[in-house]
Formats: structure tokens, sequence, C-alpha cells
């Protein structure tokens, strides 16, 4: 499990490393011509790196094209219960706060699905929960995905961590991924955001994306929470544990994120701020230290800056997103858990991509293969 690995990363000297990068090791990490290490990792998002972004931002374009082209993922979020039993401090669905929860029912499940489908052709579906395993459990994200199934043909869930067989089994059910942030890697100080509740045993959190790759979950995607810890060192523990990952899981597909904190009825104000030049910089440096990963940005993220990082490195985008639950049609007014900053219509997102010389993709074409359209084209010799 990546616990115990964790235990041998020292957060501290972590940190000093990050900071003691200097330019020559930039230098020697972009210059390099095979897969870049840990070490090269630091370099790249350390200060020391910052007179080098506009080389990042070439090999990073470069990479992306490489392995990508120029097509741009779009899902949609879907939040079907706020309830929860945790008190994270930084949070809108904190369970102290006063606030009316609400559980979807199918009926009003099968209404967002359809509202959603009138916004854009929308094929991958992200179902978003607080974390409440009594109440909107297994059985019930179960429910929600079979419902889901005649409208999306890629599904994905971003819910408490769950047992290796209790994502197998949703994986019956037509689940493809699971996101999960883990916020953040600093065991020290992560039960200062977490104080009660599942979400404050870190050990479960952090194995859980050990169990998703144990259950065979086709795609796995990892973020951390800018604004709690230092993000430099935070991000570099988030390196680490997708290479563990990579290797004992490798036919698994991965995606990052790096969601910056927005304003929350929580009130919470974040105790480091990172800039749109930094995140462009580790957005760079993820790249261009893994050619293969799927890089999203959400609409936590301003229009004028996510058009500019969709030609440079980011290849999955979100679109017309509702943080409350319910809020493409049943509680349209609803608390959300955070505000979103890019409010554009998903149309008009589409619009402006395509417009930057981007093709948005709204199907995963990578798990849902349709063998018949391929013997269609190709002939029986291409099966």
């Amino acid at each position: 499990m990546f616990s115990e690995e964790l235990e041998k990363i020292s957060w501290e000297e972590t940190t000093r490393d990050i900071y003691a990068k200097t330019a020559s090791d930039v230098e020697f990490a972009l210059s390099k011509q095979r897969l870049l290490d840990i070490e090269d990792f630091k370099a790249l998002i350390s200060p020391a790196a910052i007179p080098y972004l506009e080389t990042m931002a070439q090999l990073s374009r470069k990479y992306t094209l490489e392995r990508f082209g120029k097509t741009i993922s779009m899902f949609v979020p879907l939040y079907i219960t706020n309830s929860c039993t945790n008190f994270c401090i930084y949070c809108g669905f904190n369970h102290n706060n006063p606030m009316q929860r609400v559980i979807l029912n199918e009926e009003e499940i099968v209404n967002e699905y359809k509202a959603i489908k009138k916004l854009a052709p929308f094929e991958n579906l992200l179902i978003v929960t607080g974390e409440n395993p009594a109440k909107a459990g297994v059985p019930y994200i179960k429910r929600a995905l079979e419902l889901a199934k005649p409208y999306f043909s890629n599904l994905q869930i971003e819910v408490m961590p769950l047992k290796a067989e209790e994502y197998e089994e949703l994986t019956h059910s037509g689940l493809n991924g699971v996101i999960c942030f883990q916020e953040t890697y600093n065991k020290s100080n992560y039960n200062i955001y977490h104080p009660k509740g599942m979400k404050s045993k870190f050990e479960w959190r952090v194995n859980g994306f050990d169990r998703m790759g144990q259950a065979g979950v086709h795609k796995i995607g990892m973020g951390v929470l800018i604004g709690l810890e230092d993000w430099r060192t935070d991000i570099t523990m988030m390196a680490y544990h997708l290479r563990y990952l990579q290797k004992h899981y490798w036919k698994t597909k991965y995606s990052v994120n790096f969601p910056r904190m927005r304003p929350s009825e929580g009130h919470f104000k974040p105790n480091v701020i990172m800039s749109d030049k930094e995140l462009a910089q580790v957005t760079f440096a993820m790249r261009i230290f893994d050619h293969d990963v799927d890089i999203s940005y959400s609409t936590r993220e301003n229009a004028e800056f996510r058009n500019h990082m969709a030609t440079l490195g980011v290849t999955t985008m979100s679109a017309e997103s509702k943080t409350e639950p319910g809020g493409y049609f049943t509680y349209p007014q609803a608390l959300e858990q955070f505000h979103v900053s890019d409010e554009r219509t998903a149309v008009q997102v589409e619009k402006d991509l395509k417009a930057l010389g981007r093709e948005p993709v709204w199907k995963d074409w990578d798990e849902v293969f349709d063998l018949s359209t391929i013997k269609n084209r190709y002939g029986k010799q291409a099966i």
C-alpha cells in the first residue's frame, strides 16, 4: 500500500530539496530525452524553473500534441447529494454547516441526466456525492450508475473511498473511472483540516487508490487541494504516488488535477495562494514528467486561463458545471460546494476551443470501443 511507501518520504526534506534546486538542475531536467525522475520533477516545479517557463510551455505543447493530438475531452459533473458526515473545515458540505441536505431520488436523478443531455452531447459524466455511507452509500451510487447508462457512455464517480470489492462491484454497473483528491499528503497536518468523520482517516484515504487499482478500475483520477499546504511539496508527493500506481497497476489510465481553492460556505481562507503563472508551471512540469497522464482543469479556473492552457498541456475540461446537488434541473438554487469561475455554457466552451484549433471530444472512445464500427470502416483484418 502507498501509505507504507509514503512513510519513507520526508515532507520536510522534500520541501528543502525543491527549494534548493538550481538553474543547472532545471536545465538538466529539460535536456533529458528519456523518462524524468522525481528529482527532475522537483526541479521543474521549483522557483528556479520560473525563468524557463517559455521553454517548458513549448515542451509541454509538443508532448501533448504527440500523445493527445488537438483533442480536449469534455465532461460534466453531477452532484446527487450534499449529505455528508465529515467536518472538513474548508468545504461547503461540512456537516456543521447549517444548510438543507439533499439526496436526490431516482426520478430526480434521471431528470438531471435529461437536463444535462440538453446542454451538449456529453457522454462523460462524473457523479459526485458527499460522504454519507449510511444514507448515500454503495447501493445508492450503484443505482445512480445504472440509471445513467442509457444516457452516458463513460461514467466516473467522485465519492467516499470504498473497499476494493465495492469498486469492483460498481464496475459491473457501468463504472469506468474514479476521481479522488487526497487533499494533502502532509500526514502531520492532515487532521487539522479533517478533524472528524471517515475522511479523518489518512491511511484509508491514501490507500484508496490501491484499492481502485486492485479492483481493475479503468481510470484513476488524482489531485491535491491547492490552498492547504505548500503546493510544491504536495504535488511532488502526488508525483511519487503516480509513479507508484503506474508501477503496480500498469493497465490503468491516470489523470491529475490541481484544484485551487474557491470560496465556499465554510468561509475557509486558503493558507497558500497559487498564481496563474505557478499553475501553468506545474501543468507544464507534469506534462514533461509524464507525457501520457491526462491533465484536467475544472470550472474552478476562469475562461481565459482555461482557453490558454488548452493549447499548452490540458487534455480534459468540465463545462457548465453546477456544484449544488440537482443543480441542472431539480434544485438550481441549492447551496454550492464551491463557486465556479468559468460560467460559460458548454456550447460556448466548445466554440471557443474550436476557435483555438482544438477539437472538443464528448465521448471516451478508449473505453467505449465499438468493434463493429472498426470492422465496417477498415474490414475484418483490423480486428
